[in-house]
């Protein structure tokens, strides 16, 4: 298992959102995605979004929250927990990534992005503003083939 971070920065209804458009080897290869990424040593999980949302779009996080862990199984990658974050206050100036493009997008146009479709569920909780969750998604060929919610199995048809 890798641990990694996953943070969706908010401003005016929109979330900072990267497009992994730059990585020819790429898991997230032209999906939407928000920053963040490996766990350096002696790194809690509070330490990596700060560092990986500065490294990665400039902006020194000021408010931030954990919001849930996920559980993230690929058929062709190692298994991730991603302890997944929204942050709604920084300073800073946006610079480029060198991942790929960041782009503030409304949170209504999110749902039309090419993600990852467990995502959809994270997004919808984050709507919600549900209290802390785990979420385990297992994709095959990059298809989600199962989504558990708190120790309950969601229906994947209904996404």
């Amino acid at each position: 298992m890798t641990l990694t971070t996953l943070c969706y920065i908010e401003k005016d209804n929109s979330y900072l959102m990267l497009h992994r458009v730059k990585k020819e080897h790429d898991i997230n290869k032209d999906k939407w995605i928000g920053i963040g990424g490996h766990f350096e040593p002696g790194e809690s999980p509070d330490d990596c979004v700060i560092r990986e949302a500065k490294e990665e779009t400039g902006l020194t996080l000021t408010s931030y929250r954990l919001r849930g862990i996920l559980t993230f199984l690929c058929d062709d990658i190692t298994d991730y927990y991603i302890f997944l974050y929204t942050a709604d206050g920084f300073t800073g100036d946006l610079k480029p990534c060198n991942e790929g493009t960041l782009e503030w997008v409304s949170k209504s146009d999110i749902p039309f992005l090419d993600l990852w479709k467990g995502d959809l569920i994270f997004f919808k909780l984050l709507e919600e503003n549900a209290p802390f969750f785990s979420l385990k998604v297992r994709y095959i060929d990059n298809v989600l083939i199962e989504a558990v919610l708190n120790g309950k199995e969601i229906e994947i048809a209904s996404l």
